[in-house]
């Protein structure tokens, strides 16, 4: 009986109330998860951007279709930056074994897409959650680890954004070091 009153308090113009709702929906989890899917509002931007970053927070699978259209096409910058973090975070192991793939390859390919974001925010969060898909899937699907590192490379060359170049060079390093301590415990 709670959640709705929470998300009730996302379409309130308080942030810190939101902010409050934001962390009790998140701790309550899975269960929010439905609620929030079927009662956020699409005519109340603050409502809607505080109730994605619940969904991101929570990262349950069940509200990938409402992640991925947040963070392709919403026209709030806090939204799309809230959403592509939530994609990043999302709990893999809540899938079925053979829809992880499927997911993770629809996942890559709007974090690839919003790496072009015009905001600057939006971009650095896509290149965190590419970072964190590309430690996921390095073993498992070695091609779409391979597709992230280019295009870590090709941001490197063309993004004239500074902090998204940055975060990019720190992607690229963790990621080299995670190689290095695998092949040499591999080696031992």
């Amino acid at each position: 009986e709670g959640i709705p009153t929470l998300i009730a308090v996302l379409s309130y113009n308080n942030p810190g109330a939101a902010v409050a709702a934001v962390d009790g929906l998140v701790k309550l989890g899975e269960m929010a998860v439905l609620p929030l899917l079927n009662l956020i509002d699409d005519y109340n931007y603050g409502g809607r951007a505080w109730a994605i970053r619940a969904l991101a927070g929570i990262a349950d699978p069940r509200a990938l279709e409402t992640l991925l259209a947040a963070a392709e096409t919403d026209f709030a910058m806090s939204v799309r930056r809230a959403a592509v973090k939530g994609l990043g975070n999302l709990r893999w192991s809540k899938l079925a074994d053979e829809e992880i793939q499927p997911t993770q390859a629809r996942v890559l390919n709007t974090l690839l897409l919003t790496c072009q974001d015009p905001e600057w925010v939006v971009c650095y969060a896509s290149v965190v959650a590419l970072q964190t898909l590309a430690t996921i899937v390095k073993v498992t699907q070695p091609d779409s680890f391979w597709n992230i590192r280019n295009h870590f490379e090709q941001i490197l060359n063309t993004d004239v954004d500074l902090a998204v170049r940055t975060r990019v060079q720190l992607a690229l390093q963790q990621l080299q070091q995670d190689s290095v301590v695998v092949s040499n415990s591999h080696n031992s």
